[in-house]
């Protein structure tokens, strides 16, 4: 039987374990997993995220990788899921990645694993016969790869957002209805300690019921500029960042309520990136404009901005992507094309009668965000910051507890390592071996049903921008939203 490898102590004489939490989880293993056949997966788009969260851990890879990853925030760890999944196929709409991927990614000695074009999933379905797809594609392709395996019986493993519309949101849902496949979305959020702890304090009633969150979230000049280079930058790619990002903090706060939101009204623009910034520097080159740059000022030898478009851009673990990023196509933070908000703020309903205020912006000295959750008998509180360099802001990690009749009482949480402040790896232990009793419990799992209201908030919040009216979630989801 496989479980998660120990990492060496990090805590000195005391020897008190820094990942104690995630040893708990992976010694809560069914023994009877031992008999149960590995499953079969393939995984459709070698991004970053597919790589470093999903491919290697199946692989039972952990030599270097997860300390490179440190920043980026992909996932990776050192996690081992090859006693309990199989990888049986690729597919990437890139060859030369792919072929990369077996030369380099693959562990010595590894069966090949074939590697499909697009235009081939019908051929990877049949041929190789997965129990499920993992969908790590660009978000616009996820509603095809998901449908087409729900057709052929196969479950779906989707990398959040589940999908780039909240119309290819509703062909998801109609599919799963008529498919013996199930669709589970990575909505790994909801698995962060501080996270879970405000949950559990919920649902054990500490401040009755729950009548309004409000969520001010913060992406860094570091972190939010790179969305700006990248295909996300487009909504024919990515919906808008308020479905690529916003629909982990949407879908978050319904999880935390433990409802549907029902309609949404925002404001917004697009004021720091694009031809009209303020900070894009008056200057007459692509080359002149990055050396005058703020952003680039600002972050040199941080690897946020790609030297130049001389080379095929590369990413985690030196794969390139000569299809996206090719050689000679140099896309930066002022580009024409640029056409998705880069801050908003919104006000949800949901269908029990609680509210939502919601905030975000993609250009902050600082990444983190603080949230309130108020109920008719008092307030939990948190927040959590960090400088682009990684130095924990004054007052981060705490959640506050404040009871409307008595002392206020503060929750220091464990810090645990791993992807996404320890997230990723309970997240991968209940997508591969099964979830445990406090997964259950919390209902860490996001459905599609799940996945799908949040990338209809997410396309309500642009929509409503657009068009200066309040958006109902119900009309976005075409009759699937019950």
């Amino acid at each position: 039987m496989s479980t998660l490898r120990d990492h060496p102590s990090e805590s000195g004489a005391s020897g008190r374990h820094p990942n104690a939490e995630r040893a708990r989880r992976a010694d809560t293993t069914d023994p009877g997993e031992a008999d149960r056949p590995r499953r079969r997966y393939a995984v459709v788009g070698l991004s970053n995220r597919g790589v470093a969260s999903f491919v290697r851990p199946l692989l039972g890879v952990s030599d270097s990788g997860a300390g490179e990853d440190a920043t980026l925030g992909y996932g990776a760890d050192a996690d081992d899921f090859s006693g309990h999944g199989e990888l049986v196929a690729v597919l990437d709409v890139d060859r030369a990645r792919a072929g990369a991927f077996a030369a380099t990614i693959l562990p010595p000695g590894h069966p090949d694993v074939p590697a499909y074009a697009p235009e081939q999933y019908g051929d990877l379905l049949r041929w190789t016969r997965p129990d499920a797809v993992i969908v790590t594609s660009p978000d616009h392709t996820h509603a095809r790869y998901i449908v087409e395996a729900l057709k052929h019986g196969v479950d779906v493993i989707s990398e959040k957002p589940m999908v780039a519309t909240a119309a290819d949101a509703a062909r998801v849902l109609e599919a799963e209805r008529e498919s013996a496949g199930t669709v589970r979305v990575t909505h790994n959020l909801r698995y962060t300690s501080r996270h879970r702890q405000i949950k559990r304090m919920v649902l054990a009633g500490a401040i009755g019921r729950p009548l309004h969150v409000n969520l001010d979230y913060h992406v860094d000049i570091r972190h939010g500029a790179s969305y700006f280079l990248r295909w996300n930058r487009e909504r024919a790619n990515s919906g808008g960042l308020t479905i690529h990002k916003s629909t982990h903090h949407l879908d978050l706060i319904s999880w935390w309520l433990a409802d549907a939101p029902s309609t949404v009204y925002a404001v917004g623009g697009r004021d720091y990136y694009g031809p009209g910034s303020p900070h894009r520097p008056d200057a007459a080159s692509p080359a002149q404009v990055r050396e005058r740059d703020p952003y680039y000022q600002a972050q040199r030898g941080s690897g946020t901005f790609p030297d130049g478009a001389g080379e095929t851009r590369r990413g985690l673990f030196d794969l390139p992507y000569e299809v996206q990023y090719p050689a000679g196509r140099d896309l930066y933070l002022y580009d024409d094309e640029i056409d998705i908000e880069d801050h908003v703020a919104a006000l949800l309903t949901f269908e029990r009668g609680a509210t939502a205020a919601y905030a975000v912006d993609f250009s902050s000295p600082w990444e983190g965000y603080r949230a309130t959750l108020t109920g008719t008998h008092g307030t939990i509180e948190m927040f959590t910051g960090r400088t682009p360099d990684g130095e924990a802001l004054p007052g981060s990690g705490q959640v506050v507890h404040r009871p409307l009749f008595g002392p206020a009482e503060v929750i220091d949480i464990e810090s645990v390592s791993g992807g996404h402040d320890g997230a990723d790896p309970l997240m991968r232990r209940d997508l591969f071996v099964g979830p445990d009793a406090e997964s259950v419990a919390l209902g860490l799992g996001a459905s599609a049903r799940e996945g799908a209201l949040a990338v209809a908030a997410g396309e309500a919040i642009w929509r409503s921008i657009g068009e200066g009216r309040i958006l109902s979630i119900a009309e976005l989801l075409n009759g699937e939203y019950s």
